[in-house]
């Protein structure tokens, strides 16, 4: 073999009595950089910085309990024993991205509107970062050398120690395999590109940029899919996330599609209150009558 990527040997460094894992450090630096990216843009089209962290901090906390619950559903056999508390290890990997973009989206959503702005807006300010954050949060999946795809003799393939080698017999004959963390990394960055190139070309009618994110994200996906080994359930063939893949993706592009026909509204960030006069009587509290 003329040449692989290495993977490394644990993800896990230790500093003295801390032991920092890495895959929680990629997933911290993901979001960090979804703030970054999504304050900067809903900050120029006139909204509030204050509102993104807010969003931030309860999107993230839902959207984890959201993922690591789809995860625990759609893959119960990988949950590590004890079941009681495997279910709570994150650290270790699994989370489901469906889970977490749709309780995040919809606890996100409930702040926005309780902030009086406006969600289509913040949903298509949001879009671009969110694919940016599962594009970086792929990387967790390469320290701890799990969710690759089948073998390969390929110059980029990933090279996956024997402990990590799936429990499949076929498989042990092999070293190297695909490395799918590292298709939807740039699948996901390319994706990036484009939704901040359509949203600075065209106008489309909010949250149609949103809805361009999803389709393009399934759309990767689906073919993702195609190529893991990872024990997953099957219908007709297909794995389960490929099928959710295709149902999701149909139903962006639907909904692009009989969105953009509606006529367009201007919409601003927040709802602005009407100016106050410049002297105004205060009628002190408790003399109406």
């Amino acid at each position: 073999m003329l040449g692989y990527l290495p993977s490394p040997h644990t993800g896990v460094v230790d500093l003295g009595p801390v032991q920092l894992h890495m895959y929680g450090l990629t997933l911290l630096v993901a979001i960090l950089a979804c703030i970054g990216l999504t304050g900067r843009r809903w900050v120029a089209r006139g909204g509030d910085w204050d509102l993104v962290t807010r969003v931030a901090v309860w999107g993230v906390a839902f959207g984890v309990i959201g993922a690591r619950a789809y995860h625990d559903v759609t893959s119960w056999n990988e949950v590590p024993t004890p079941k009681w508390q495997g279910i709570f290890e994150v650290w270790k990997g699994g989370l489901g991205v469906w889970g977490g973009i749709l309780l995040g989206t919809l606890v996100g959503a409930v702040i926005v509107r309780r902030a009086g702005a406006s969600i289509p807006l913040f949903m298509d300010a949001v879009a671009p970062g969110l694919l940016l954050a599962q594009g970086i949060g792929r990387v967790g999946n390469w320290w701890n050398q799990e969710l690759y795809g089948k073998p390969t003799t390929l110059p980029w393939g990933l090279k996956i120690d024997p402990a990590h080698l799936p429990a499949d017999p076929k498989y042990l004959a092999y070293s190297t395999f695909h490395p799918t963390f590292l298709y939807e990394l740039v699948w996901d960055v390319v994706g990036v590109l484009l939704l901040l190139w359509v949203g600075r070309r065209f106008k489309t009618n909010p949250p149609n940029l949103f809805a361009l994110y999803v389709a393009w994200y399934c759309f990767g996906r689906f073919f993702e899919e195609l190529l893991r080994i990872d024990p997953a359930h099957h219908i007709a063939g297909l794995r389960l996330n490929a099928w959710v893949s295709i149902v999701v993706f149909v139903a962006a592009v639907g909904y692009f599609l009989v969105h953009e026909r509606r006529p367009r509204r201007p919409q601003e960030p927040k709802r602005r209150e009407p100016p106050k006069p410049a002297h105004s009587m205060a009628i002190p509290k408790g003399r109406v009558r």
